[in-house]
């Protein structure tokens, strides 16, 4: 194996055109990303405040029950928030302090801007300033949006990590060089890439957000951040403000896509490359035996996706280079070139990549590309199957473990499954 892969000669898609849409989107809103964050931070609360509908939305999403205490609840607002016959303000003080006094775990809580609250300008950033005065030391509060008004549904983990970025602790100014991993990783997963950075040398890993509010890591200008995930914009900005040096790497889907991001730390934090080369051989080759077998369904299949979960980059990377799939179209709601970079030269030339959303006229091209596959939002797909056209919810690739060696070939079945199953309904 060599120290490092090459990238391909012709740079990909690193300078291909783009088309810009601007019109009708099928989206999920920002709060979707409660969802896994609630998860994630163990002595955290997400109060959204919102509709009814908001609390239909992350029930129904989440498929936790009631009495089970979810890390996450709604303030609901009302006909009388509305009407102004009563203090939005003194009215979420109130719903606080219930809270707070019948769950005394919480350390962190967030307030989570909706449609409604924006609509009707609840400013919740100085309502998170007072609460905070008036809850520490005990519990810190604060606020982001996860309103679906102009955001795609990742973007409210990017909201949420932004917002965390001012609160990390500052580097010492002796610190040597240390490595933070950004982006919600499952326990499990994050666990393995913790074990393959220590095997590789790394030991000073920390990962953002951490499982308990006292564990974020410090930030400063020795820090090197690697990003898990390709949504994180905004937090990537807080952090370069604070002294962060991000490492341009692909992201660690696939057995490619996971060697390149190991990689990239290691030559950012000075590692001998026969020690990474000794830490990842043996996964590696597990992953790419593993992939094998999904190649053989998924060879040359026609592979068309929707704007939705600005994944869709690097997931038509892995399709392409790893199973033999060829994308025809890759829409994403945003392109972030400078996140992007590495992702866009190992993609086919000659894909075609649009950024934002005319669903219509991405309905007609995605009919006349006749895909084996098409990967779009919930709204979209069922639609889509009764038009006979096969299709796999973005979603659930963001629900599933799909990062790393151990899952590559768990996220190439997500493609293979429905193209089996319209096998088998077909016999």
């Amino acid at each position: 194996m060599t120290a490092v892969i090459p990238i391909v000669a012709d740079g990909g898609c690193a300078d291909a055109p783009v088309l810009h849409q601007r019109g009708q989107r099928e989206v999920f809103c920002g709060l979707t990303g409660i969802v896994w964050l609630h998860r994630k931070v163990q002595d955290a609360f997400f109060l959204v405040v919102g509709s009814r509908t908001c609390a239909h939305l992350l029930q129904s999403a989440a498929g936790v029950m009631i009495f089970a205490e979810p890390r996450f609840g709604t303030a609901i607002i009302d006909e009388r928030d509305l009407a102004g016959l009563a203090d939005a303000q003194d009215e979420l003080d109130r719903v606080v302090a219930r809270l707070l006094e019948r769950r005394p775990d919480i350390r962190l809580l967030f307030l989570v801007g909706s449609c409604p609250s924006e609509v009707i300008k609840l400013d919740l950033s100085r309502a998170a300033e007072r609460l905070s005065m008036q809850h520490q030391p005990r519990v810190r509060v604060l606020s982001y949006s996860g309103s679906g008004i102009e955001t795609t549904f990742t973007q409210g983990e990017d909201a949420c990590l932004a917002a965390l970025v001012p609160q990390l602790p500052a580097e010492a100014a002796t610190a040597a060089p240390s490595l933070m991993v950004a982006g919600t990783l499952p326990d499990i997963v994050e666990d393995q890439f913790a074990r393959l950075f220590a095997t590789m040398g790394i030991a000073d890993v920390r990962f953002l957000p951490a499982r308990r509010s006292g564990g974020m890591p410090a930030v400063g200008p020795k820090t090197r951040l690697l990003l898990a995930q390709p949504f994180l914009a905004d937090t990537t900005k807080a952090l370069q403000s604070r002294g962060a040096q991000l490492i341009a790497a692909p992201y660690p889907f696939g057995a490619e896509g996971t060697t390149r991001w190991l990689q990239a730390a290691a030559q950012a934090l000075g590692v001998d490359p026969a020690r990474v080369r000794a830490a990842i051989e043996a996964p590696r080759e597990r992953a790419v035996q593993a992939l094998a077998r999904q190649r053989a369904l998924l060879q040359g299949r026609r592979l068309f996706f929707f704007p939705d979960s600005q994944l869709e980059l690097p997931l038509a990377r892995f399709c392409a280079r790893e199973l033999g799939m060829v994308p025809v179209e890759v829409g994403t709601p945003y392109l972030h070139r400078h996140l992007m970079s590495e992702e866009l030269a190992l993609l086919p030339a000659g894909t075609r990549i649009s950024e934002g959303q005319d669903v219509e006229r991405q309905l007609d091209r995605c009919r006349a590309d006749a895909p084996d596959l098409v990967v779009c939002g919930l709204g979209l797909a069922n639609p889509l199957e009764a038009e006979g056209i096969t299709t796999k919810w973005s979603i659930e690739l963001v629900f599933s473990p799909i990062h790393g060696y151990e899952q590559a070939a768990d996220l190439a079945a997500l493609f293979a499954r429905p193209l089996d199953r319209r096998t088998r309904l077909a016999a």
